[in-house]
């Protein structure tokens, strides 16, 4: 079975067939620089998000590194708040809440989160920059491409994988730094005492930063995104998306400035292909929708500064719906999305609510198994309890302990000290329980082990538990 397939001109044909190889790399994308409303709300929107990630590990709050998921010790900081494994259900939450809120975006404008927010996006964009900085824009590239090797040429594209490197070095340091520790993983590879497991994640995020944004970009958009596959089953006719009016633009064709077009049969569209030389993805909008669509407005920009220049109206390509451009009207406020935006409303809401209402002091108490059930002592009843607590705030507390049951019991608690600990440090600590045998009138009941920081009352966590007596 040979491995290759047919192009199109087998189909079309002009007598002669054509193949290309199965697994064949595509050709180079060349992107031409282009100003225009989408290519600064790409800037404004890439740039903070640029700006926080790189910075935000150098913070330190209540003396910790702002965020630090600390693996080793099971310790998640994130700003003020110290999170554990038991909280591995508000990541799952959050995950849930945030792939929720992608369906509603998709709904409402398409894939916008891959044209103007992906890492792949602006990372790349990063890299084109770097391109266009040491190679000139894109008729530049291509002819320095086609050119021999020489000085010049050596030059400018060691310079262009020069910052590469560095953008890629300092993506991998601040990816790797919120998990090691950012300052402390700079001095260790300076003074080449890092940790082999660290060292090594450094030289590999380096290597697929470098690979992805600097060779592969439009193919992860293409065949790597599984977002690309099932984007279209949240489309619908009302979706804000980037569209060619063909009504308008066809025919399309070259033509002089000030020209009758019309007169001549002819639609706005003069076959400039600026919309194809600024696409990210390398496909021409104007053959309709395509899934490779990331919906990042270049080709917008581009379409409406060469109506600028031939003096037609904007928006030959813009961002519309299908609706609008078979009945002039787009319908917002529809069912579908007002109840996702309901739905993800209500899960924000609940969300907030548990992380803000969430204790950073946890308890939970065990009956001591190698007990007996109860011990009967100068007239008290004992029940032995081990009473672990988890201080997941960021500062060290004296926690006490305390009992709380049926008010007509006199409860006394024994123990052997008493419980101070650091920020993170779970302890257990056995504790007696012991009621008189004279005022105890049921077989068992129902008690609350009470823990409380001595220095923030606020700080509290009760379990309960049952005490068990004679029948």
């Amino acid at each position: 079975m040979s491995d290759r397939i047919p192009t199109r001109e087998e189909q079309e044909g002009d007598g002669e067939v054509r193949y290309r190889m199965l697994y064949e790399s595509e050709d180079k994308v060349y992107i031409r620089h282009i100003r225009g409303v989408y290519t600064r709300i790409r800037k404004y929107t890439g740039l903070p998000l640029l700006l926080a990630f790189f910075f935000i590990p150098w913070l330190n709050i209540d003396g910790h590194q702002a965020v630090h998921f600390d693996l080793p010790a099971r310790q998640f900081h994130i700003f003020w708040t110290t999170f554990g494994p038991q909280d591995g259900f508000l990541l799952a939450w959050l995950l849930i809440i945030a792939a929720f809120a992608l369906f509603a975006i998709t709904t409402w404008l398409g894939r916008v989160w891959c044209g103007f927010t992906c890492p792949q996006t602006v990372w790349t964009l990063m890299f084109i920059w770097a391109e266009r900085v040491c190679e000139g824009d894109r008729s530049k590239r291509m002819k320095l491409d086609a050119a021999p090797w020489g000085v010049e040429k050596v030059l400018r594209k060691g310079g262009t994988h020069a910052i590469w490197l560095i953008i890629s070095l300092a993506t991998a340091l601040a990816f790797v730094g919120y998990f090691y520790g950012i300052r402390d993983l700079v001095v260790d590879l300076a003074t080449f005492n890092a940790h082999p497991q660290g060292a090594f994640w450094v030289a590999f995020f380096t290597f697929a930063t470098y690979m992805n944004a600097g060779f592969l970009r439009e193919q992860v958009c293409k065949y790597m995104c599984p977002y690309a596959r099932f984007q279209s089953v949240m489309y619908d006719k009302d979706t804000l998306a980037v569209y060619y009016d063909a009504r308008r633009g066809e025919a399309r064709g070259p033509r002089k400035k000030g020209v009758d077009y019309k007169a001549q049969g002819m639609g706005d569209c003069i076959d400039c292909y600026w919309c194809v030389q600024v696409c990210p993805v390398d496909i021409d909008i104007r053959d309709g929708m395509q899934y490779e669509c990331i919906n990042c407005g270049l080709c917008v920009d581009a379409c409406n500064s060469v109506m600028d220049k031939m003096q037609y109206p904007r928006g030959l390509i813009r961002f519309t719906s299908e609706d609008e451009l078979e009945t002039g009207k787009t319908q917002f406020a529809r069912p579908r999305l007002f109840g996702y935006g309901l739905v993800l409303l209500l899960m924000l809401g609940l969300f907030s609510h548990q992380v803000v209402t969430r204790s950073p002091v946890q308890v939970e108490v065990q009956r001591d198994r190698g007990a007996r059930m109860y011990r009967v002592t100068q007239g008290m009843v004992q029940n032995v309890y081990t009473v672990k607590i988890n201080n997941m705030d960021q500062r060290p507390h004296q926690f006490s302990i305390g009992i709380e049951g049926k008010p007509e019991y006199d409860y006394s608690l024994r123990m052997q000290r008493g419980a101070e600990l650091m920020p993170g440090e779970i302890y257990s600590i056995p504790i007696r329980v012991s009621v008189p045998k004279a005022q105890l009138k049921d077989y068992k009941h129902d008690i609350f082990i009470v823990i409380q920081a001595k220095d923030a009352p606020e700080l509290e966590d009760r379990h309960k538990t049952v005490f068990i007596g004679p029948k």
